[in-house]
């Protein structure tokens, strides 16, 4: 006896692909559609990350400092990553909301879940970490082999980095986040995990994430080098004249051995460019490493397009 074959609705209904329902970096389940062909990103590194992925077509909107590549400040903006609007998200009709713990507000993924729409959160804490992260995320957007290659490449970049740099002894820094309320980052940061990379480590040891503490510390402290990123520093030499021009500062060795390094903003973002800007640093902390004439390390030759300066 013949079995009868499904109604033709119900063939459809078969061969569609299910929901999936995925736990998030932040430890939150997610229930991904079948198809992810409309995403908004609530952060500037996830931006700068689906254009590498090459899935910058799938990004229908995003938030007014998503500003890498320059391609994505003309994406529809949804405001910023710590008050977006809801509205303005609803609007552009995602199939999937993109955020990170770093800079997006918890409570903004729950106003946003509780609206049918699933929001995927990201919380890398290392390097390798944020790597990898790369890599889970273009597997979620169906995106697995362009995922692979990035994550390839900027792994071989770090190892050819941690190559050139794994006979030297760190150098010890101060990261300043801001100069006044002077505030540096503590040992569990991804900044504090990319300097290591750049064969640095920060003078200080902190559990809080950005820790403040006095130029007395600092002065007692004695860094090699002082290092500040140019979205808070503004242009190099002028940094150097105004920390010269400060009573403390100007008492630092660093200050005087003109050993302020000035890096790419993208070494406050987990995005693909921080591995440009761990490579700018190292260039500039440890120049002799890097003298060789077979140098094939260009900082920014693959991720980012930002610009640095080291005054020395």
């Amino acid at each position: 006896m013949a079995v009868a074959s499904l109604p033709a609705h119900a063939q459809a209904s078969a061969a569609r692909p299910a929901p999936r329902v995925v736990t998030d970096e932040a430890g939150r389940r997610v229930t991904i559609p079948p198809e992810v062909n409309r995403i908004v990103s609530l952060a500037p590194d996830l931006t700068e990350t689906m254009y590498a992925l090459g899935l910058q077509g799938r990004l229908v909107g995003d938030t007014d400092y998503c500003d890498t590549p320059a391609e994505a400040k003309i994406k529809p903006h949804v405001g910023g990553p710590m008050n977006p609007s809801i509205e303005a998200i609803v609007a552009l009709h995602p199939d999937l909301v993109l955020a990170s713990e770093s800079i997006n507000w918890e409570r903004t993924a729950d106003a946003i879940a509780r609206l049918g729409i699933p929001v995927y959160t990201t919380n890398p804490h290392t390097v390798r970490g944020m790597v990898d992260s790369f890599g889970r995320l273009a597997d979620l957007l169906g995106a697995s082999q362009q995922g692979a290659a990035l994550v390839a490449r900027l792994n071989n970049r770090l190892e050819n980095l941690h190559a050139r740099l794994a006979d030297l002894p760190p150098a010890h820094v101060l990261f300043v986040v801001w100069l006044e309320p002077l505030t540096t980052i503590g040992q569990n940061t991804f900044i504090a995990d990319a300097l290591r990379w750049a064969g640095a480590e920060s003078i200080v040891l902190s559990k809080q994430n950005w820790p403040q503490l006095s130029l007395e510390e600092v002065v007692r402290l004695q860094p090699d080098y002082i290092v500040l990123a140019d979205s808070h520093s503004g242009e190099g030499t002028r940094t150097l004249d105004d920390l010269r021009a400060r009573e403390a500062w100007k008492d630092l060795r660093a200050v005087q051995e003109r050993h302020v390094a000035i890096v790419s903003e993208e070494i406050d973002r987990p995005a693909p460019g921080l591995i440009d800007a761990i490579e700018e640093l190292a260039h500039q902390i440890h120049p002799n490493a890097f003298a060789a004439k077979d140098n094939r390390m260009v900082p920014g030759a693959n991720e980012s397009r930002r610009s640095a300066a080291c005054v020395r």
